[in-house]
């Protein structure tokens, strides 16, 4: 299963967990399994069907355009980051 690393922000939903193993083929399928067994989560990381403004996902350590809809693998290490600007 897939390994999602928790935000610092949404530990308390979790229950304090820095990483929970949660099955799913994409990002959304992850979030959706997520948010069954922490309900609440993903009305913290996603707006409507996109993940939320100023959030981006991380999947093996590249961050990924396709948000939700990005593939996930069994031994995926899949981190919900702040997205970063600049110029």
């Amino acid at each position: 299963m897939p390994t999602v690393f928790i935000p610092a922000l949404l530990k308390e939903l979790a229950e304090g967990a820095e990483t929970v193993e949660i099955e799913g083929s994409t990002v959304r399928e992850v979030v959706e399994n997520l948010e069954a067994k922490f309900p609440g989560i993903r009305q913290r990381l996603c707006q409507g069907e996109e993940l939320r403004s100023g959030l981006t996902v991380a999947v093996e350590g590249k961050v990924s355009p396709l948000g939700l809809m990005k593939k996930v693998s069994e031994n995926s290490e899949v981190h919900f980051l702040p997205a970063i600007g600049g110029g």
